[in-house]
């Protein structure tokens, strides 16, 4: 038989083994047992008078061991665990097992008198079925685990050599894919020690480590390190040829939600290095505990973060309005399970909704009573909302007045605005539409005092549908090119959660008119961020001056409207508040009666379908719109096309222009 038929033929008896019944498994380990404990009590009695003491008393020895044996080992689960996954819990099995087994039968051995030497006879059994309990489950794992050899494994090293390295070393050396052939630690103490058997080098040395290792990936095992310390490494850990991933947080590992050996890519948020700052509680509660409480655009990246966090506040009643009926769908199914979890009493209202519908909303805030809303239902791309100027102009300047209006009519406490950076100098319909909401509820302040309108302001969040990062990580999987618009253009970032917590923060300080800006801190090139991206995948940028690379850059150009440069404040008369990460802007806004006869005219515009007025009224009223391009509705862009030339059917391609 050739080595590629006993291969073949292992294989299949592997399957077979494998795919029989729980109960066809048990019943072969029990027959297995009743041999390996005979032999076991065979053994011992051998060892413990010679080969030639055979006595007619052995059977009755045997068939006295195995009966005490089995029960034990059911007893204490041996027969209930899968055989290819046991770990420390077979050892701790066998000691029970194997002790248990030979205390009761020697005792019983003695008062029998079928021994004479019940402790020699304790001692030497304990000994001799726990090697076989141990070695016949150990012998069963590798003969049943498809094994890749150790040069058929991708070799890693670990960064972190604490209790988090070597728990993943151990998870790894026991599976099929990685193995672990050092660490790296920045605690001189682990210095030219081994943990799991592995050496334990400085980071300093992470360039001799690669080479002498051939190793083509770095698992940090850092959970509790702070952003800033994990961005370090990173930086660090770029310069190399290595795919960085990380361990999961040490808060879905304490949850349960995921194994210590479950790898991940690096998160975007540790390449900023930003630490987000510990929550002010009282502030966190202030506007939501024991409250009816209602979100819209619940379904959304910032809405359904809000319901999350909100939720765990123990709200009184949690009302989540959207428009999208599969998005209200899943946060509904989500926000039951965190109940479900915490044990929070909150109610969940999943309601179908536009905010442009104001006696709906109306009806809803009155019926549910509710005390403080969070209005984040808008449109917020800037290249959609270019192509489509009514309904972003309907959905983000009336979408918020009708709401405002139901929450006055309906008596709600507080109204919090969901705005953008965007809105700051304006050079799209988006930002112009946010910000001119903005001036609504500034406006509406001023009549209805009773009332706190605020508005809190930010700029991008990492991993929502519009972020660059979600894009940039499926094109480099796709094999590139990423395509970034322009070289040199820049973003603030957050993270949803942070965002949401800060919002909330932000809300409860509110005196009535309030417009918030977040502290975004330092601005991020997103080339920068596309090319940390790659490096830290273990690929290269193909460039000029590394043609042979693995990912390219395509520069596309600016998209219509689109700022190199965003701005968080209008002026700079902005003051601090309660939060290190919450300033408070003190800006200039339009007075009620003035701003209720605009809003007419820019009504009427939309009504009529007249774009060219709409931008007439922004550019009117809105201070700093600035736009940068020509009107770019597509269904204007149409229509102009079909107007110059009646007979073509060419339809304009909108994404050709540029400003």
């Amino acid at each position: 038989m050739s080595e590629q038929d006993k291969i073949d033929a292992m294989s299949s008896f592997r399957d077979i083994l494998t795919a029989q019944s729980r109960a066809v498994k048990q019943l072969v380990a029990v027959t297995a047992d009743v041999f390996g404990f005979t032999l076991s009590a065979v053994g011992v009695y051998w060892l413990l008078f010679g080969m030639n003491a055979y006595t007619d008393q052995l059977p009755k020895i045997c068939a006295i061991t195995v009966l005490i044996s089995l029960p034990l080992a059911w007893s204490y689960g041996l027969y209930k665990s899968v055989v290819r996954y046991m770990g420390y819990d077979l050892f701790v099995a066998g000691v029970k097992t194997s002790a248990g087994a030979a205390a009761i039968t020697s005792a019983i051995l003695y008062f029998a008198s079928l021994s004479e030497t019940p402790l020699r006879w304790a001692v030497a059994y304990w000994c001799i079925s726990f090697i076989y309990i141990c070695g016949s489950r150990y012998s069963a794992r590798v003969l049943l685990v498809r094994r890749r050899s150790r040069l058929e494994r991708e070799r890693i090293i670990i960064y972190g050599a604490g209790s988090a390295g070597s728990q993943l070393a151990r998870g790894l050396f026991g599976g099929d894919q990685f193995l672990p052939v050092a660490m790296l630690d920045d605690d001189p103490a682990y210095y030219n020690s081994k943990v799991n058997g592995l050496d334990v080098y400085p980071p300093s040395s992470i360039g001799g480590v690669i080479s002498s290792t051939n190793a083509s990936r770095v698992l940090l095992a850092m959970p509790t390190a702070s952003r800033n310390k994990r961005s370090q490494v990173l930086k660090r850990l770029a310069e190399f040829p290595v795919y960085v991933q990380t361990m999961p947080d040490m808060a879905d590992l304490v949850s349960g939600q995921a194994r210590i050996d479950d790898i991940k890519d690096v998160d975007v948020e540790d390449l900023l290095g930003r630490d987000p700052v510990p929550p002010n509680e009282n502030l966190l509660s202030a506007s939501i505990f024991g409250k009816s409480v209602l979100v819209t655009g619940a379904g959304g990246s910032i809405g359904s973060e809000l319901c999350r966090q909100i939720i765990r506040l123990d709200p009184r009643v949690l009302v989540i309005l959207e428009l999208s009926e599969i998005a209200l769908y899943h946060i509904e199914k989500e926000l039951q399970d965190i109940a479900n979890q915490t044990g929070t009493k909150c109610e969940i209202v999943p309601l179908l909704g536009s905010v442009h519908h104001r006696n709906r909303v109306e009806e809803i805030l009155k019926t549910f009573k509710v005390n403080t809303l969070y209005h984040a239902a808008a449109y917020k791309h800037v290249p959609v909302v270019e192509h489509n100027v009514l309904e972003g102009i309907h959905n983000n300047v009336f979408g918020t007045l009708h709401t405002a209006q139901a929450a006055v009519s309906a008596g709600v406490d507080t109204f919090v605005l969901i705005s953008t950076d965007k809105a700051v100098s304006p050079t799209n319909v988006m930002g112009a539409s946010k910000r001119f909401a903005e001036l609504v509820l500034q406006a509406m302040q001023q009549k209805y005092s009773k009332m706190v309108f605020c508005m809190v302001r930010f700029g991008n969040v990492l991993e929502s549908s519009g972020s660059v990062v979600p894009l940039f990580r499926k094109q480099i999987r796709a094999g590139g090119p990423i395509t970034v618009t322009h070289r040199e253009i820049i973003r603030y970032f957050m993270t949803i959660p942070e965002a949401a917590q800060l919002v909330i923060q932000a809300a409860a300080m509110a005196r009535g008119g309030d417009v918030f800006v977040l502290d975004m801190g330092k601005p991020v090139k997103i080339v920068d961020l596309a090319l940390r991206m790659v490096q830290l995948m273990g690929l290269s940028v193909c460039s000029e001056e590394n043609p042979n690379g693995d990912i390219s850059i395509e520069f596309t150009g600016l998209r219509p409207a689109e700022k190199l440069y965003e701005e968080l404040l209008i002026g700079s008369n902005v003051s601090g508040t309660q939060h290190p990460r919450i300033m408070r802007a003190q800006e200039d806004f339009i007075d009620h009666e003035t701003l209720y006869d605009v809003v007419r005219d820019l009504e009427g515009a939309t009504l009529a379908l007249d774009r060219d007025r709409c931008r007439e009224i922004l550019l009117e009223h809105v201070h700093g719109y600035n736009p940068t391009n020509g009107i770019e509705d597509l269904v204007w862009a149409r229509q102009r096309v079909e107007h110059s030339n009646p007979d073509t059917d060419k339809v304009i391609d909108i994404h050709s222009k540029r400003a």
